[in-house]
Parts: structure tokens; sequence; C-alpha cells
């Protein structure tokens, strides 16, 4: 019998962690710590989503804490899923997306942004969140910085990692419940060592959605260092204040590439339906990393997604409106919250209360959160859990908290009495 242990202890750093050298932290490990799920003591933990999950689950509390739609999937995708199963589709689909679907993502970027898209220059994915790692790992090299605007998605930081690269975030600004780009800071960030910008517009989660000027700038600023602009659109079809524009409709550049999904816009998350939009060069690029991750997913969803934003346009807006009509519940019980500064997300799932003024004890969102899920009965996410360790925007957050309004219509509504019933105590 072969001996490997020496090649089993070459494989692990003092820790005994698998898949490193010795005196190297793993890949994985750096991705974990890079997302935020390394404790002081080095362990890696569950995420935050995870965490606050059991938070409320131990105290009977609301969770309003993960961004997961409370209410099913139209019964027409299911529909559709189900007739091309039974059609047969249930080998692997094309890798690059069948061809059904891509005719359709290409059709609506043209009908809803002005965005001209041939089938040909669209990728399908597992979900939005491969679509940006594989992007990542394949325009970002080694060593270079991906600048963005922050609090950000868990995701970017991880895929960094894996890349080899450096997030260099940039503090967005909340002044009186509004949200602003730091266009100053975004600029100070950028050098010749940028390789990527990645702009979430909408944005998760603050609900900001940034006009055709403000992409403009941002455009500008990208090709000034001549970095790729990757667009996180994924709650494109959920603004309910203004429009969404589509960077790639007003920025003439071959170096922007667009990413969104259909989980958020038909309540089908688990379905990981993504899909990237970009030149000839940047979808050989990403399929050949995709190509060893997936290869390819979802043989009889897609033509179900294919369906539903050709023939099915109406159900965006339903659920748009839907969603609003839980937003302003929600918004307008925090705001009886005696100190709560609420933000009032223009687009998205989720809402932003900051509860400096709520205590005059030193702030801290995790207490923050615990102590409201005690005493309110409704769990939210610390939002500096969204923030990378120890910066600037994550002391400026330190007292935020973020509700999910996407929750079923009872749960948004609970939660909503609970924070009243709240605010009465305090006030009598």
């Amino acid at each position: 019998m072969a001996d490997h242990s020496t090649a089993d202890r070459s494989m692990t750093d003092h820790t005994g962690a698998p898949g490193s050298l010795e005196g190297e932290q793993p890949v994985w490990h750096r991705m974990s710590e890079a997302a935020g799920l390394v404790s002081a003591a080095g362990e890696v933990q569950e995420t935050v989503f995870g965490r606050m999950t059991q938070l409320a689950a131990s105290h009977d509390a609301v969770n309003l804490g993960q961004g997961a739609p409370g209410d099913p999937a139209p019964a027409f995708l299911l529909d559709a899923a189900y007739e091309a199963m039974r059609a047969g589709a249930n080998q692997y689909a094309p890798p690059s997306g069948v061809p059904a679907l891509r005719e359709a993502i290409a059709m609506h970027r043209r009908r809803d942004w002005g965005h001209d898209v041939a089938a040909a220059d669209v990728l399908v994915t597992a979900g939005a969140t491969e679509a940006l790692t594989a992007t990542i790992v394949a325009l970002a090299p080694r060593g270079t910085d991906i600048v963005v605007l922050e609090p950000y998605y868990d995701s970017y930081a991880a895929a960094a990692a894996l890349a080899g690269a450096r997030l260099r975030p940039v503090g967005l600004t909340i002044d009186d419940g509004s949200v602003q780009v730091d266009f100053e800071a975004l600029a100070d960030a950028l050098s010749e060592n940028t390789s990527i910008v990645l702009l979430n517009t909408p944005h998760n989660p603050t609900g900001l959605v940034l006009d055709a000027a403000q992409i403009r700038r941002v455009g500008a600023l990208a090709e000034s260092v001549d970095a790729w602009l990757l667009t996180d659109e994924v709650y494109e079809h959920l603004v309910f204040d203004g429009t969404h524009t589509a960077p790639a409709a007003v920025l003439d550049s071959s170096r922007v590439v667009t990413v969104s999904s259909a989980g958020k816009a038909f309540n089908a998350t688990g379905w990981k339906i993504g899909w990237l939009i970009g030149s000839p060069a940047v979808l050989e690029a990403v399929r050949a990393v995709k190509q060893y991750l997936t290869f390819t997913s979802g043989a009889p969803l897609q033509p179900a997604i294919a369906d539903a934003l050709i023939e099915h346009p109406e159900f965006l807006a339903e659920n748009r409106r839907t969603l609003a009509a839980r937003r302003d519940d929600l918004v307008a019980a925090l705001r009886e919250v005696p100190g709560a500064e609420v933000v009032v997300p223009a687009s998205g799932y989720f809402v932003l209360v900051d509860f400096k003024g709520f205590t005059d004890a030193a702030v801290d969102a995790f207490a923050l959160n615990e102590r409201l899920t005690r005493e309110v009965g409704v769990t939210g996410v610390p939002v500096p859990a969204l923030c990378q360790s120890g910066s600037a925007t994550a002391d400026a957050m330190a007292a935020v908290v973020r509700y999910s309004f996407c929750k079923a219509a009872d749960d948004v509504a609970e939660a909503a009495a609970r924070f009243r019933a709240y605010a009465q105590t305090l006030a009598g």
C-alpha cells in the first residue's frame, strides 16, 4: 500500500485544513474569509443568513432575514416546466443554453431596456451567482483589483478571492434616508491595477437605482483605467420608484458585461436560471470556466423561463406592485419606532433601518438585531455583515439592520404589526 502521509501533509496547513501547501491558507478558506465567514478563532461559520434564521427560530420571531420570495412561482411557469419534462427535455441542455431561452433573453433585453442584443451574445448560467463568479475568474488576473459599491452581495468577495484578486469596496453614503454614490471616492479607488468595476444596479441591499447620467459617470471611470464593467442587474424588474437603466444600453463599449437572472422576477430563485451577455471573446472565456463548474443546468426549466419572458410580461408588473405594497406597509411601521431612520428602497427586496438614534448605548447592529428579535419578535440581517470587515462603511453602518419585505404577505404584515405594537410600548 502506498504511503500518502507526505503528500497529505503537503496539502494541509498547520491547522490541518485540506487543499493548501504548508503555511498557506487553502483557496476555500480564503474565499470564506473574504465573505466574512471566518470567526476570530479561525473557524468557518455558517453564513449570516443561516445564523439569523437560527436566531429567529430560537425566539419564535418573524424571519425577515434571507431575501427569498414568500410567494410561489406562478402556475404558468410550473406548467411550462412540466410540459418541457413531458416532452423529453430531461438530458443535458446545450452548454451555452437552450436556444429558445437565449432568443427570449435577447428579446426581453431589447423590449424592456433598449439593449440591442442577439441570442449569440447570451450565455445561460446556473443563476447570476455562477455568471458573476465565472466572469470574475475569467476576466480578473491574479493580483488585480475589483472595485465594488459597499455594502454588497457576499458572493463578490468570495469570487474575488477565488480569482486571486482583491476586492476594493467604495462605500455608499446614507444621508437623511437617501443613498448616494461617492463618485470622488470611486475615482480614487480606481487605478491601473483595476481589472473590473462591478456595478450592482438596482442595488442590493440599499435599493439604490442609478440613472443614465450616473451610469455614464461610472462607465467613464471604468474606461479611464481600461477596466471591464461587470453589471449585476438581478433586481431589474423590481424597481418601484423610477425605472431601471441597463448600463449596456447607454454605454457604447464592448467592455460591458451584463449579468441577470429570472429568479427574482418570477419568484423562482431555486431554479437558478441566470445569464451573461457579452462579446464573443468574453463568452468564450467565461464558458471555459463554466464548463468545469456546472457545464449546464435546468434543461426543462430553461424553456419555461423562455416562455415566461415572452408570453407573460404582465406578471413582472404584478409582482412589482405586490412587493411595493409590502414595502410601504413595513416602512410605515418602522417609521413609528422612535429614533429609527428608515431608508426607503427604490427597488429590490430590502429596507434598511439605522437604529443609531434608538439607543444611547454603544451601537452594534448584531447586538441590536438580537435585542429586537427578543423584544419585537422580528429578525433582520446586520448590514455590517454585508461589508468588508473593519471597513469605513461597516463602521458608518454599525447600527443598520436589513429587513426583507419579499416574504409572504402574512409574514410581512405580522412583522409590521409587531413593530407598531413595540413603538406604542416605547411611546407609552
